[in-house]
């Protein structure tokens, strides 16, 4: 993790580039590989029918390091990358029988990274003395395709 920190403006930041370009490497996510701008494209629907069926699918998935990734994309997302924690939590439902469609999903998480490798979390100082709660919702009905729940995240800022 890199600590940085702005005296002038009053700001510390915690980034964590060097390990996020440790795991893109260690699962083939570099060099040529395309970038992307959304932590996971609206058009991926994740679901437990996604699980392999067949010999030759559950064969390519053995050779799949699902849990490293996401364990690995886990450690970013509690220390510096609150943004994913949305999209991670929707791939570790199925870590007990991934198939391709949700490897594809944690790849273009990867992909994601790749992009955004630079972003980590601010801390600004605070300037004056009131402090300002700020709440932001957001739900989505019936997204959950295997137990049809709906999804409501919350997110609070203070100063």
């Amino acid at each position: 993790m890199k600590i940085g920190r702005d005296r002038v403006k009053g700001r510390v930041s915690l980034t964590q580039k060097a390990y996020l370009q440790k795991v893109l490497q260690k699962f083939q996510i570099g060099g040529e590989a395309k970038s992307v701008s959304s932590p996971l494209a609206p058009d991926i629907k994740l679901s437990a029918r996604m699980s392999p069926k067949t010999i030759d699918e559950r064969k390519y998935m053995s050779h799949v390091s699902y849990a490293s990734a996401v364990g690995s994309l886990m450690y970013a997302m509690v220390f510096t990358r609150l943004d994913l924690s949305q999209f991670v939590s929707m791939v570790t439902r199925y870590m007990h029988d991934p198939g391709r469609g949700h490897w594809e999903a944690v790849r273009w998480i990867l992909w994601y990274i790749k992009g955004t490798v630079h972003v980590g979390l601010v801390f600004k100082k605070d300037v004056g003395d009131k402090q300002v709660c700020t709440s932001y919702i957001d739900s989505e009905y019936v997204s959950d395709l295997d137990k049809r729940w709906s999804i409501t995240w919350y997110v609070f800022t203070l100063s």
